[in-house]
């Protein structure tokens, strides 16, 4: 089989089963398992797959930047976002994670909604100025350009001290196996930080991101409550995660 072939068929395989295992495609094509390894590295290099041990994942198309993610399937970012906002209780607390699909969940809030709203990203607290109920806390720090939130020591620091209800998180790439996932690895210890100080934390995921990964994890599946997403209820990813003990909201 010529290279291009080989690319293809793992393409094929990783649509229709999700994911690639390198010594099966081996021992399936006749082949060495470095052949594979190779042929997923440069896959990988272009941007079609998301490595990892012992084979390959979809990958995430939620890795563009800031701007270019506002146009990504924006009606499933409304529906989560929606589900999302029904959580935060009047009176109560909320950690809203930065990205495009926490900035919809700033929207959907209602206006006479009375909580206090922490929020790491500049955009957020903006989107949250005329919500005269809502109690605004920015947290400060390095700023990463492409989520448009704030990083880094000083950024961790400032969420140690702070404590919530409720953290609604965002991430690039949802799978049973790679976990909770994002491209940066300074943004997910961002994350974990964040989530660490509340009671629960519900995952904001439109369809576009179930069964796919990105390079960094960003928390385990123990330390989630639910995930928050459009998918079809009956996605054989979703029934995964709901084996694993974790709540799965339907939205839309």
């Amino acid at each position: 089989m010529l290279a291009a072939e080989r690319r293809d068929h793992l393409l094929g395989l990783l649509a229709r089963q999700g994911k690639v295992v390198a010594k099966d495609v081996a021992a399936d094509l006749g082949i060495s398992e470095d052949s594979v390894r190779r042929d997923l590295r440069d896959l990988a290099a272009e941007g079609l797959v998301q490595r990892v041990y012992g084979g390959a994942l979809p990958v995430s198309p939620a890795v563009v930047d800031y701007a270019a993610r506002q146009s990504v399937a924006p009606d499933g970012k409304r529906a989560v976002a929606a589900v999302a906002a029904g959580l935060v209780r009047p009176g109560g607390a909320v950690i809203l994670d930065g990205g495009t699909t926490a900035l919809a969940v700033a929207r959907a809030l209602p206006p006479d909604l009375a909580c206090t709203v922490i929020t790491h990203s500049p955009t957020i607290a903006v989107a949250l100025l005329d919500h005269p109920a809502a109690e605004i806390y920015l947290l400060g720090g390095r700023v990463f350009k492409h989520s448009a939130v704030a990083y880094g020591a000083a950024a961790v620091e400032a969420a140690q001290n702070v404590s919530a209800d409720l953290c609604l998180v965002g991430v690039t790439g949802v799978h049973p196996e790679a976990g909770l996932t994002t491209g940066d690895a300074e943004e997910a210890a961002m994350k974990r930080a964040l989530s660490a100080r509340a009671a629960e934390t519900y995952v904001l995921a439109s369809a576009e991101k179930i069964g796919t990964a990105s390079r960094f994890r960003v928390l385990p599946w123990g330390r989630v409550t639910g995930v928050i997403t459009d998918a079809d209820p009956r996605d054989a990813v979703l029934r995964q995660v709901r084996e694993l003990g974790v709540e799965v909201l339907t939205a839309g």
